[in-house]
């Protein structure tokens, strides 16, 4: 066995590096070999496209196909670019058929064509299985791979239909039972089957199934799998037909996939569906630009606010000096809130329907944290200035962050209620109405106690 000098991975990188910039072939298959798969994939995903698509052709042809594999679609998109139709068709082919549809949705419609057409009947069939079901649906995320055994047959039977098989199902740790007209009636784990006899009938071993509609929301199959804890989700149609399987492996790729685009839009970005160092710059501005425009414009609502309460200021300067303060506790105090159901929402402890309950607990939750943080700006602003004004200062944290609290538990509920994301209803948007909401409450308050 051949034995290759341990290096770290910053040294994979400098010998990467350097023999990528001298476009020595040679010398980038000599850095990438003492690699593993994961290791590989991890000095691919630092490159450029073209870098990318020029180590990845000095992979041997079944480390190449286990990394493409396992790359991002995004990803994958961008390696077809680089190579030649040969070497696409050829691993495109090797590809699960779920696998093969999250890359065509990456591709230009005439390339997706050409791949398609370049796979034999079988996998054309499987491919446009999955393909028939719309974006969002769990069964564009399914395997159509699978193993299946009847109540009827033996132990010994299906044992001898999951060898058959083997080669070609996405998992075989969960066999599901279906009748004559494919309906699923149950499911028996691989272990039983091992430990009964021969002899037994399946209808004997099976269990009671768990299954998800295929037309149903991936995000909330791929919660169900993880809940649930099962290793295989059965995907069936209207008719309670077993049409494929849901791994619990995807299933938590997809709710790794939908918490980074629930944390990049509550930051006011879409998510790059790419990892960072392979996402080009321009890709990044596009990513941020519009979040930013949208909330410079929103901000004109506060410069607004200000330009009507301007007398009052120029009479209280002083009351100026709070304006951060309360922008920022304000601001804080809905993305908490925001933050927290939008969470809520994910994980299924929260619908919709329960926006009653939401704002009734978090008016009470702004509440307690208005009174907390009002009684100690009153403290601090009676000291430094006026009692007065500590009055004013203390009944605005109040007022604030209890609008700020009960607005942002609402909005997430609200965008979810609309079929939107919650997290673009979030942070950045609650930032501006509650900056704006805010000042109005300053403002008026200022206005009565201070008499102006």
């Amino acid at each position: 066995m051949i034995k290759y000098p341990v290096q770290t991975f910053e040294d994979s990188a400098e010998l990467l590096g350097r023999a990528l910039s001298q476009h020595d072939l040679a010398a980038i298959s000599s850095a990438l070999l003492p690699l593993n798969t994961a290791e590989t994939l991890e000095q691919l995903e630092r490159l450029n496209t073209i870098e990318r698509a020029l180590a990845y052709r000095t992979l041997s042809k079944g480390r190449a196909i286990e990394v493409f594999e396992r790359l991002d679609a995004a990803l994958q998109a961008d390696l077809v670019a680089g190579l030649q139709d040969v070497e696409v068709a050829e691993v495109f082919a090797q590809l699960s058929p779920d696998d093969r549809v999250a890359l065509l949705d990456e591709l230009p419609a005439s390339v997706a064509n050409r791949l398609i057409s370049g796979l034999d009947e079988k996998e054309r069939a499987l491919t446009s299985t999955v393909l028939g079901y719309p974006q969002g649906a769990v069964g564009r995320y399914m395997s159509p791979e699978f193993v299946t055994t009847h109540p009827h047959l033996t132990v010994a039977q299906t044992f001898a239909r999951v060898r058959s098989q083997l080669d070609d199902a996405e998992s075989v740790y969960t066999i599901p039972v279906t009748d004559a007209g494919r309906h699923l009636v149950g499911v028996v784990s691989l272990r039983d089957v091992l430990r009964a006899d021969d002899a037994v009938l399946v209808g004997e071993i099976m269990k009671a199934p768990l299954s998800f509609p295929a037309t149903e929301d991936v995000e909330e199959a791929a919660r169900y799998c993880a809940d649930a804890k099962i290793l295989v989700l059965p995907i069936v149609d209207a008719e309670d037909r077993l049409v494929g399987i849901l791994t619990v492996d995807d299933a938590l790729q997809i709710l790794e996939d939908a918490e980074t685009e629930d944390a990049a839009r509550s930051g006011g970005t879409e998510p790059l569906r790419r990892p960072y160092l392979a996402t080009p710059v321009g890709t990044i501005v596009r990513a941020r630009v519009v979040w930013l425009l949208v909330l410079a414009v929103g901000a004109t609502l506060t410069v607004q606010v200000i330009g009507a309460f301007e007398a009052t200021l120029a009479e209280q300067v002083v009351l100026s000096l709070f304006i951060p303060l309360l922008i920022g506790t304000g601001g804080n105090t809905g993305n908490q809130a925001a933050t927290t159901i939008t969470r809520a929402l994910a994980l299924g402890d929260v619908r919709p329907r329960d926006f009653l309950k939401v704002f009734a607990r978090e008016v009470r939750v702004g509440a307690f944290l208005g009174l907390l943080l009002g009684t100690l700006g009153f403290v601090i602003a009676s000291l430094a200035f006026t009692v007065p004004l500590g009055w004013v200062i203390g009944l605005t944290l109040l007022g604030v962050c209890t609008m700020a609290a009960s607005i942002g538990g609402l909005m997430p509920l609200l965008g979810k209620a609309v079929k939107a994301d919650p997290a673009v209803f979030s942070n950045p948007f609650i930032s501006t109405f509650v900056d704006a909401a805010g000042l109005i409450i300053y403002f008026l308050i200022a206005t009565s106690i201070l008499g102006l």
